[in-house]
């Protein structure tokens, strides 16, 4: 795909591609069976300026554009899914809503440590009854004085346990639902504020998962972001630059099931020959392929689009459904080609099966997917 992309974006994939094979790939199974959180890792690639790839430079970012953040997202990803999601939901669901919504304070407080890396974001918007339905919100903020005061838990936060800036959803005109939420900046260190459970997942093992616990919490009042009342939309804004995020996670793990499969069926010989040879497994390898390049053409085009400041809240739901259904879908046949062993630690390909999954949960389940799609249809 090279032809769709500028000598910049393909100097910046390679660059990344060279560190992800020789500084994530070593790391990234014991990483995952220990659970362990990839902090070097993240440390060398605030330092590359991975961390704020698409964000301009007078803030610490990199000065790059979106493109060039799916093409690395999906190179770390190919990798390790779980270094992926840490990288996406930093830069998409953190360092974005600030950088759209902000301020100028806001920007110029918290966007240098964030887009250099040096500070960790999360996004929490998810509860125990409010998942896809974010009207549900039950965590309140009342101003008091100069303080919001905030109170309620928040649940599923992506990188919620190394965070120290989080972009947080909260009701601030209870019984209005979506048109009663607005958005937060609460830092870590905050009175009130603490971690919770963190959740034993099926897959992306070193990315932590947390539950978030407010209890009279009081976040300054200049640190609503974006307008009073307003927080559904900078959700719904800041979800569709993260499905992009998770397409290209999810981009990352089908290519790495297919060149896995595809470097086993040449080695791997059955009845005196390769696999590779066999019709069924070259079938199986040619539609991994297609599906990949698929899913990468729709995420370049939903990608070029937010470039130019175009609406693209179809083509993100469009690339994050295709991209999500097609590593589920990859990393099963992965395992299939690989047999029995497949299915044991000793090859990735299980790791890859695990990963893939919550590609289709967050950021919006496939069927918000198919709504926001089918809804931008019909109007």
């Amino acid at each position: 795909m090279d032809f769709l992309l500028t000598e910049e974006q393909v100097m910046l994939r390679d660059t990344v591609s060279k560190f992800a094979k020789e500084r994530i790939a070593p790391v990234a199974s014991d990483n995952e069976k220990n659970h362990r959180y990839p902090a070097d890792i993240i440390k060398e690639a605030g330092e590359m300026g991975l961390m704020g790839i698409a964000y301009p430079s007078e803030y610490g970012g990199a000065g790059m554009d979106y493109v060039s953040y799916f093409l690395a997202v999906e190179e770390i990803s190919r990798w390790c899914a779980s270094t992926g999601v840490i990288v996406s939901a930093h830069s998409s669901l953190v360092c974005d809503p600030i950088y759209r919504f902000g301020t100028e304070e806001q920007k110029q407080k918290f966007l240098p440590d964030l887009l250099s890396g040096r500070k960790i974001g999360s996004f929490s918007l998810t509860e125990a009854g409010a998942g896809s339905d974010s009207g549900a919100t039950k965590t309140t903020a009342v101003l008091k004085g100069d303080k919001w005061v905030l109170n309620g838990s928040k649940l599923f936060a992506t990188n919620g346990k190394e965070a120290e800036v989080f972009v947080l959803i909260a009701s601030t005109n209870p019984g209005q639902k979506t048109r009663g939420v607005s958005a937060f900046i609460v830092e870590s260190n905050t009175p009130g504020y603490k971690i919770g459970k963190l959740e034993k997942k099926l897959g992306i093992k070193s990315s932590s998962t947390a539950e978030i616990i407010l209890e009279d919490c009081e976040v300054p009042k200049d640190n609503l972001l974006g307008d009073l009342n307003k927080g559904f939309k900078v959700a719904m804004v800041t979800l569709d630059g993260g499905r992009l995020g998770i397409a290209s996670q999810a981009l990352g793990i089908a290519r790495a099931s297919f060149e896995d499969s595809l470097k086993y069926a040449k080695e791997r010989h059955q009845f005196d020959e390769p696999i590779a040879n066999f019709q069924a497994i070259q079938w199986m390898l040619a539609d991994m392929w297609v599906e990949y390049e698929a899913a990468w053409l729709l995420t370049w085009r939903a990608s070029m689009m937010k470039d130019k400041g175009m609406n693209y809240n179809r083509e993100a739901a469009m690339a994050k459904l295709k991209a999500s259904e097609v590593a589920m879908k990859a990393a099963t046949t992965a395992i299939q080609i690989h047999g029995g062993y497949g299915y044991t630690e000793d090859f990735n390909v299980e790791r890859y099966f695990r990963d893939a999954k919550i590609t289709e949960l967050y950021e919006g389940t496939s069927e918000i997917q198919r709504m926001v799609i089918a809804r931008s249809l019909l109007s």
